[in-house]
C-alpha cells in the first residue's frame, strides 16, 4: 500500500446547473460544484461489514484508517492489500487482513449503515457501544499557540471545501503547529479516518503531533484518536459531553472552539490555558 495511488473512483465534485435566487424574486442561471456523496462498500476477506457514505477520494486510506480507528485491526501490519473498484451504485473497497484479525472481526461484526452525521448506525444495543478508551501515555504538552497555528493552516490544505463549500477537513501537524496534509470528506467520521489511514501508510502513526479538524468535537472522534494512539484533538467549533468524558477517560486532550487566538481546552492537561470565545 502506498499513500500515492490514485485510488478515487469517482470524482470528488460535480458541475451542476443552479439558479442564484434573490429576495426580490429574480434569479440567474449559473453553474456551479457541488461535493460527491456516495456509497462506499467496505469487506475484509470478502465479508462485508460497512457501507459508508463518503466522498469517492483517498478511500485506501480511509479504509485502512477506518480499519485501525475502529479496532478491526491491531496494526497497519495485519492489513495485507486494499483494492478499490468503482461501480454503478458506488465504490467497494476490499481488504485483505490477517487471519487472527479476520476471526476476530467475526466476532464483533455487525450490519451497519454509515452516514456523514451519525457514527453509531447500525448499533443495535447499549452494550455495543465502545466507551472505555485505553489510557494514552503521557507526552509532553502541545502548546495553544500551535494548535491555533496549525488550525489557521487548515482552509489552505481544502482544495475541495474551496470548490464546494461541502467538506470537512481533518489535518495532522508537528508539535510546533505546522500542518503537514490534511484530508477531505463530506462526512468528518470519514475525514479522521482517511488521515489515519494516511498517517499509517507513512508510518507517522505513534510519532509526535496533533490533528485539527473543521468539525465539531463528536465522541466517535476522540474514541478513534485514542484508539489509535493520537494525544490531542482540536476542533472548530464545539464537543459534546460524550466527547468531553472519553477524553478525560483516555487523558486525551481536547480543544474546540479553536478559532484566531482562542481555544477552550475540555479536558487534558496542555500548554499554557485555553479560554472561552469572545
Amino acid at each position: 500500500m502506498t499513500d500515492d495511488v490514485a485510488d478515487a473512483c469517482l470524482p470528488a465534485f460535480e458541475a451542476l446547473h443552479v439558479t442564484r435566487c434573490r429576495a426580490d424574486g429574480t434569479g440567474t442561471d449559473a453553474d456551479d460544484v457541488v461535493v460527491s456523496e456516495v456509497p462506499v462498500a467496505i469487506t475484509f476477506n470478502g465479508l462485508s461489514h460497512a457501507v459508508m457514505m463518503a466522498t469517492p477520494t483517498d478511500l485506501e486510506a480511509m479504509a485502512l484508517g477506518f480499519a485501525l480507528s475502529e479496532g478491526l485491526i491491531a496494526s497497519p501490519a495485519q492489513c495485507y492489500g486494499i483494492d478499490v473498484t468503482a461501480g454503478r451504485l458506488g465504490c467497494e473497497v476490499a481488504l485483505e487482513v490477517a487471519q487472527q484479525a479476520f476471526v476476530q472481526l467475526k466476532h464483533k461484526r455487525r450490519s451497519m449503515e454509515g452516514r456523514s452525521g451519525c457514527g453509531l448506525c447500525g448499533v443495535d444495543s447499549l452494550a455495543a457501544l465502545d466507551l472505555q478508551p485505553e489510557p494514552l501515555p503521557a507526552r509532553p504538552p502541545v502548546p495553544v499557540a500551535a494548535v491555533l497555528q496549525a488550525m489557521a493552516q487548515l482552509a489552505d490544505h481544502q482544495p475541495v471545501n474551496r470548490a464546494t463549500g461541502g467538506c470537512h477537513a481533518a489535518g495532522w501537524a508537528t508539535p510546533d503547529g505546522a500542518l503537514q496534509f490534511a484530508m477531505e470528506d463530506v462526512g468528518r467520521h470519514n475525514a479522521l479516518d482517511k488521515l489515519i489511514g494516511r498517517l499509517a501508510q507513512r508510518r507517522l502513526l505513534g510519532t509526535a503531533g496533533f490533528v485539527v479538524m473543521s468539525s465539531r468535537a463528536s465522541y466517535e472522534l476522540v474514541r478513534k484518536c485514542a484508539r489509535v494512539g493520537i494525544g490531542t484533538l482540536a476542533t472548530v467549533s464545539a464537543p459534546s459531553t460524550l466527547a468531553v468524558a472519553i477524553a478525560q477517560q483516555a487523558g486525551l486532550v481536547l480543544y474546540g472552539f479553536s478559532r484566531g487566538q482562542q481555544a477552550v481546552r475540555y479536558a487534558g492537561v496542555a500548554g499554557g490555558a485555553g479560554s472561552a470565545p469572545g
